[in-house]
């Protein structure tokens, strides 16, 4: 028997490589899994990479309208919701605050703020007392960074939603917490490394990153959807508020 044998779990960002990291590990841990993602042929994929184990809805989440819609027909066919992984995220462009595009901004902020209030204001509704909602942070919500003023802003932004929630959700024992993922071996990491490139070999740039991170390597999506999975679990059970770093201890540099 799995760590989440029996309880329902629903993943939003649930194309991307987090997401798609973490159902897989939540299939092999015994849950009924939905994606949502906004990207159906991603969708179409990630059900293919999973042996179409899963319930998918093609959703924005940055629209009420769909946020609505997940909620109400995820919970239709899986029944009350036990796990709510709130992870859809975009990282936007790097560019000095003063020189950021504005239409960047906003559409972060859509995304990774008004996206995570809205599925924590249509879920919290149909979700089972005792369940966990995790919501992806980052680092950069913990410490911040130059030249991705939007990025920084909405990680630190779902730490005060997950602080609310949690009160909000502990008389049905609902726990809500965040995890904080360091550099992630993904094609975020990619884009960002290549925007930063310069005069500089795309190597020296990954080495300048390396550099920050203690454990000498990028985080694996699989040790995030670890991390989630612990969370989600009845192993974290009086674990709500707090804060989860995936990180290789970049944080203590």
């Amino acid at each position: 028997m799995g760590r989440l044998a029996g309880k329902t779990a629903l993943i939003t960002g649930g194309a991307g490589i987090i997401g798609l990291a973490t159902a897989r590990k939540f299939i092999a841990e015994g849950a009924s899994v939905a994606l949502v993602d906004r990207d159906a042929e991603q969708l179409q994929n990630a059900r293919a990479a999973l042996g179409g184990k899963i319930v998918t809805a093609v959703a924005d989440v940055t629209r009420s309208a769909d946020c609505a819609r997940y909620a109400k027909e995820v919970s239709a066919a899986l029944g009350p919701i036990d796990v709510f992984f709130n992870n859809a995220g975009i990282e936007g462009v790097i560019a000095p605050l003063t020189e950021f595009p504005e239409d960047v901004f906003e559409d972060v902020y859509a995304v990774n703020v008004r996206g995570v209030f809205l599925g924590l204001k249509y879920m919290i509704p149909v979700m089972r007392d005792g369940g966990s909602i995790i919501i992806t942070s980052s680092i950069a919500g913990l410490k911040g960074g130059p030249n991705l003023s939007a990025y920084v802003m909405s990680k630190h932004a779902v730490i005060g939603l997950m602080r609310g929630a949690a009160q909000e959700c502990a008389p049905r024992r609902i726990r809500v917490n965040t995890i904080h993922p360091g550099f992630v071996e993904s094609l975020m990491m990619r884009r960002l490394e290549t925007q930063r490139v310069g005069n500089r070999t795309l190597d020296e740039i990954q080495q300048e990153f390396l550099a920050r991170v203690p454990m000498g390597r990028y985080v694996q999506p699989e040790e995030i959807a670890n991390g989630v999975t612990y969370l989600a679990s009845d192993d974290a059970r009086m674990v709500t508020g707090s804060q989860h770093l995936v990180d290789g201890g970049t944080m203590l540099v």
